[in-house]
């Protein structure tokens, strides 16, 4: 990656961290102090969650700067994995939280059971998740492209964790409803909703990091893409092996290629750097392509 897409990349990843971290920081407070006015579990919750997502921003920050170092002499492939580290420290932060949401859910719908009587939120509590709502999902779609533009799993992996909160909004929305008009339970039971739904993110965005951490392949359609692609290069006759793996948000190619046993040394050298430039050129994200050159069959003028 040049220097000038390298600063590009990051000074995108920090405008949007800066952003996502000022506008969760007021929804914090506001979501604090309307849940503990309005005497809404769930609303709360709602801001312990949207707590975690600051954090979370703050890790997408370290992954961004981290994974985007040159590469050395101690890591001569560079440091791209090391992004991938950021989005599993997100998802681990993301399913604590969710856990002690549910804990605490579990902990009042307990003591309902036992007689306990729970007090009825108050309205404040409903403009507080419809605020929620609107200003999550609009920090979703600002994050989601500039992800995309950069190709970033952390800052990917942020946007939906932006998603997470605006959909646990929904939820605190429809449980505030409910147990202000007289279904107070409702409150305590959305919380326990919102749990399993932010352990269900962290275990996406787990998965999603580890399959990356692992050198898992690319996905199908990529990969027949890049074959068809290798094979329209004049002068190959074949590919005798293929292997894709990912590199954080890059990925590696490994080809071996057939071409004709009668051409020179130059000829078939030259083949293969067509099919290495022809890979990198439809495929911005490799990081390296290795064309390994067998002797094959001619094919007929």
């Amino acid at each position: 990656m040049s220097k000038t897409n390298l600063t590009t990349v990051e000074q995108v990843a920090y405008r949007v961290s800066f952003v996502s971290i000022l506008i969760n920081s007021l929804l914090v407070i506001i979501k604090l102090a309307s849940g503990f006015m309005a005497h809404s579990s769930a609303m709360v919750s709602d801001a312990v969650h949207s707590f975690s997502d600051i954090i979370g921003t703050i890790f997408v920050i370290i992954g961004v700067r981290i994974s985007n170092k040159k590469a050395d002499p101690t890591h001569p492939y560079g440091h791209e994995k090391l992004e991938c580290l950021a989005s599993i420290t997100l998802a681990i932060i993301l399913a604590t939280t969710g856990l002690k949401i549910g804990s605490d859910a579990l902990n009042l719908i307990i003591s309902v059971y036992h007689g306990a009587v729970l007090t009825a939120p108050s309205t404040l509590a409903l403009y507080a998740a419809i605020l929620s709502i609107i200003v999550k999902e609009g920090l979703y779609w600002y994050t989601i492209k500039a992800a995309q533009k950069i190709n970033s799993p952390s800052l990917k992996a942020e946007a939906w964790h932006h998603r997470s909160d605006a959909l646990s909004s929904i939820g605190t929305l429809a449980g505030v409803g409910f147990a202000i008009l007289g279904w107070p339970i409702c409150d305590p039971l959305v919380s326990l909703l919102i749990c399993l739904l932010i352990i269900k993110v962290a275990y996406d965005i787990l998965s999603d990091a580890i399959d990356k951490l692992v050198d898992h392949s690319l996905d199908t359609k990529d990969d027949d893409e890049i074959r068809r692609l290798i094979l329209a290069v004049p002068g190959v006759t074949g590919i005798d092996a293929f292997r894709s793996r990912m590199f954080g948000a890059k990925f590696y190619i490994d080809v071996e290629i057939s071409v004709c046993r009668d051409l020179t040394l130059e000829e078939a050298h030259q083949i293969s750097e067509s099919v290495h430039q022809t890979i990198e050129n439809h495929f911005p994200d490799a990081k390296h392509c290795m064309v390994h050159v067998n002797p094959g069959t001619c094919l007929p003028e």
